[in-house]
């Protein structure tokens, strides 16, 4: 299929019951329904019986990226409460942000800040005291100065002294404290995301053991999940929709690993969108290293849909980025993508996914468009008529293709 950057959003969007939108996660997260679609057959079982779905000598690939408390409430005298939402750092990377004291500065999104006119705002307990000040503002977002005491403590200390977990919009309640453990995966490990990477909220450690005993392979990477993710697509037209920037870092390992799968012919699955995103990004960064391109750690939205034409193998284009670290001596591969995934992109890595059911007229939705054509549609009215749970705590699939 040809991509059409022309294309109308309204072709991607459905009727989703409120209804069916999860609120809470099952008490047990590897009993969640897991709805199977290979070679345009839909079934279903559970999600702990996935084992029996994957094809042999798969690689998972998993994103280690850990949420933050990221959702800061301040109440004024008057009785207003200003919430303020940690979106990444200003000016520095996010590991050194973690680690400052006594001071740092945040790009935020602030609720209520018609009631906020000026000043510091304020928190406190027995633990610290948090100030916030507006310093400026960059595009849609505000520049925000947090200060506190005692100074000893890291701006990561702070967050878990004051932050709530960022549930979704659509999750139309409080965070209790059992999200602090549900609303981030077993293997999360690299702070720094602002929305889990819920794909990976199913698995369990058992789950995983089962995996390697079946010679399932895994490998992590890590790419920090913003709050754009939930950015709904207002253009009618996909080529007018400003995708997000998102983060991540991938070591040697897991190049060599999806290197070796590409050579053998083995199956690459990436577990959500996320980790599917940074794949296929890798393959074009490594393809900029071919032809020369001079940024190499940066995927523009639409930068694939130039390169395309020059057929560059997945063997090569890897083989580049690995040439690339080991020339410059890093272990470790940091980049940004803006990439944006539409019916019509050629996957160059991904054989499949394991994903949850994404909203209607969502980036995410034309992902999953894009791998498994009009299908989607087939998959998702399966899953509306036979009770699946929707969007971050709901159900899973597992798509091959």
């Amino acid at each position: 299929m040809k991509t059409d950057l022309s294309l109308n959003i309204e072709k991607y969007n459905y009727d989703l019951p409120l209804n069916r939108i999860a609120q809470f996660p099952l008490k047990k997260q590897d009993h969640s329904k897991l709805l199977i679609c290979k070679e345009n057959q839909i079934d279903q079982d559970l999600f702990y019986n996935i084992k029996k779905y994957i094809p042999e000598k798969s690689l998972l690939v998993f994103n280690d990226t850990k949420v933050i408390h990221a959702r800061l409430l301040f109440k004024k005298d008057t009785g207003a409460v200003i919430e303020i939402f940690c979106l990444e750092p200003s000016g520095i990377d996010i590991q050194t942000a973690f680690q400052q004291k006594k001071n740092c500065e945040w790009k935020c999104l602030i609720g209520n800040n018609k009631r906020w006119k000026s000043g510091l705002l304020e928190i406190e307990n027995e633990k610290a005291n948090l100030f916030a000040e507006r310093v400026g503002q960059d595009g849609e977002y505000f520049i925000i100065k947090f200060l506190w005491e005692p100074e000893n403590l890291t701006f990561s200390e702070i967050l878990e002294i004051f932050g709530k977990v960022p549930l979704p919009p659509y999750i139309n309640r409080d965070a209790e404290e059992s999200d602090n453990t549900r609303y981030q995966t077993v293997y999360a490990k690299n702070e720094g995301s602002v929305a889990a990477p819920t794909a990976g909220l199913h698995f369990t450690d058992n789950i995983l053991s089962e995996l390697s005993e079946r010679g399932i392979k895994k490998q992590f990477l890590t790419l920090h999940v913003g709050a754009g993710t939930f950015k709904p697509v207002t253009a009618q037209n996909i080529a007018d929709h400003e995708m997000h920037e998102e983060h991540f870092s991938i070591g040697r390992g897991l190049l060599k690993s999806v290197l070796y799968q590409v050579q053998d012919n083995n199956p690459v699955l990436p577990v959500g969108t996320t980790s599917l995103r940074t794949l296929e990004s890798l393959y074009w960064l490594g393809v900029k290293r071919i032809l020369k391109h001079k940024n190499l750690t940066f995927l523009d939205q639409w930068e694939w849909y130039n390169l395309k034409e020059k057929n560059i193998s997945v063997e090569s284009s890897l083989s580049a980025l690995l040439e690339y670290m080991h020339t410059t001596n890093t272990l470790q591969f940091d980049g940004t993508t803006q990439m944006m995934i539409v019916p019509g992109y050629d996957f160059k890595i991904a054989n499949g996914i394991i994903t949850n059911f994404h909203q209607p007229r969502s980036t995410l939705l034309l992902l999953i468009a894009a791998m498994i054509g009009k299908t989607w549609e087939e998959a998702y009215k399966y899953a509306i008529e036979n009770d699946f749970r929707f969007l971050s705590y709901g159900d899973c699939c597992l798509f091959l293709v």
